[in-house]
């Protein structure tokens, strides 16, 4: 199955449900559909159709990782930031971290490769994830993320994110550029 939204029903969570919680707590975000993203480069290639001219906004890159004593990541970053993952391990105190599988994603994350975001936090922190948001996200005003599946996009205000992770309980480790 791939991680579009006509898989969607196979999820611990779909996205039209996480969008509905979104409109019960009053958080805001605009909704774009479009083919599914697999990569950055995908990404890159549309996100710019839907950006709204002097946006402060963010756009992301988003790394599941997992360290040698089975601890899960959700590493969130600037889309054109490098990662070394050694470098990483080391400001995260891990030791040796790895790409978690597409099995561990759907357990821990309950979505599929291709769809990775800070709002798949609503089943990860339930599984113990640790997430970490790159600082230059507090300095943005919105956030382009995808809600759970890899044909939708949402430009959703930091305030609001903010608010969703406080909501699901979600800690959020800073992470400083290098």
């Amino acid at each position: 199955m791939d991680a579009s939204s006509a898989h969607q029903d196979s999820l611990p969570i779909t996205s039209d449900a996480l969008l509905a919680r979104f409109d019960s707590w009053g958080l805001t975000y605009r909704l774009h559909s479009h083919v599914p993203l697999r990569t950055v480069d995908d990404a890159k290639a549309v996100e710019d159709a839907f950006m709204v001219d002097g946006e402060n906004a963010l756009r992301l890159k988003n790394l599941y990782l997992r360290d040698k004593k089975k601890r899960n990541y959700l590493v969130t970053v600037e889309q054109s930031r490098d990662v070394d993952l050694k470098a990483l391990a080391s400001t995260l105190g891990a030791g040796n971290l790895s790409f978690g599988s597409p099995d561990r994603l759907m357990q821990n994350l309950g979505i599929r490769p291709g769809a990775v975001s800070p709002l798949a936090m609503i089943t990860g922190v339930g599984q113990g994830v640790q997430f970490y948001l790159d600082a230059a996200a507090q300095q943005c005003d919105v956030i382009y993320m995808h809600p759970l599946v890899n044909d939708r996009t949402i430009a959703m205000p930091r305030t609001d994110l903010m608010t969703f992770l406080d909501r699901i309980g979600c800690a959020v480790n800073w992470l400083q550029a290098a």
